[in-house]
């Protein structure tokens, strides 16, 4: 027996507003540092530009996703389109790596053949301020959504940009050591701009491994490691008529959940008051997990639960 709760359009508008938002602030921060990391010659905020480059394409992805993952199920996706949204995380953290990899090449061949000036300006540090109050600002408000939604591209795109303030923060740092090696002579800390890349690039490395191997857990129907499993069981073993609830099976896809379950009642028992204990568990299971679609398997009491 199974019991559907579809997604408002209401959250579809909310979810795609704020993906949209982090396109255009994405797009207005790749810019920015373009221009004033060209301008600077500066290999960190050229990393963060890139970095930048990435989120808008992750944003681009996320927006496009979370509009076509909320669609209702239909005969070819009976289980509807929410896997979308792991596939995009999945994307945006594989090209991250590669960023990173491609920053890492240059930071080591800046450090290896030294001799790149850089052009201290005071716009460099006015962009990268800008930056973090934009990347504070879009990061909050795309987690609140990825919560209320139990959205995973808008979790990964809240990352991207939570990423940005630590990596912008790092970049001002060398910035300012790079000024210091200009005006205290002192000729090592020039290096300061590419190890502040080298730090971003391993800060995304690190953040974005840890959003794909997510991605794969949800793709690959992993259970959840929160403990729900044991909760709903408890739960629903407490309701009155049930002697035995077992063959637990819970999926994600999107901002939904799946679960599957057998329960076992006593032999004598209607099957109009078996229907209406079903409901109950699938009031049991939304209040524990919200967005849930339930099917309950019954089964009378002896047989071996499996």
């Amino acid at each position: 027996m199974t019991h559907s709760h579809s997604h408002s359009s209401a959250a579809q508008q909310e979810k795609s507003l704020v993906a949209a938002t982090s396109v255009i602030a994405a797009l207005g921060l790749t810019t920015m540092k373009f221009v004033v990391g060209l301008l600077t010659n500066s290999l960190g905020i050229l990393a963060e530009a890139a970095h930048s480059a990435l989120d808008l394409m992750a944003a681009l992805i996320t927006y496009f996703t979370v509009r076509v993952s909320d669609k209702p199920a239909d005969k070819e996706h009976p289980f509807g389109h929410g896997k979308l949204e792991n596939i995009s995380a999945l994307i945006q953290s594989l090209i991250l790596i590669v960023t990173a990899g491609w920053i890492i090449y240059e930071s080591f061949d800046r450090l290896i053949h030294p001799g790149t000036h850089i052009e201290l300006s005071i716009w460099a540090f006015i962009v990268m301020g800008v930056s973090i109050v934009v990347d504070y600002s879009r990061s909050r408000m795309l987690k609140k959504a990825a919560e209320k939604h139990n959205s995973q591209a808008l979790e990964a795109d809240a990352l991207h940009f939570s990423i940005d303030i630590w990596s912008s923060g790092v970049v001002i740092l060398g910035l300012i050591l790079v000024w210091a090696s200009m005006s205290f002579n002192v000729p090592w800390l020039e290096k300061a701009d590419a190890i502040a890349a080298l730090i971003v690039a391993f800060i995304i490395l690190f953040v974005s491994g840890e959003l794909g191997l997510k991605a794969i857990h949800e793709l690959i129907d992993a259970a959840p490691q929160n403990g729900i499993q044991e909760q709903i069981i408890a739960a629903v073993c407490r309701l009155e008529g049930i002697t035995n609830a077992h063959a637990l099976r819970i999926r994600s896809s999107g901002g939904r959940w799946f679960v599957d379950m057998h329960i076992t009642v006593p032999g004598q028992m209607t099957v109009q008051d078996s229907h209406a204990l079903t409901e109950e568990i699938e009031q049991v299971v939304e209040q524990l997990l919200p967005h849930s679609d339930v099917t309950v398997h019954v089964e009378p009491d002896g047989i071996h639960p499996v």
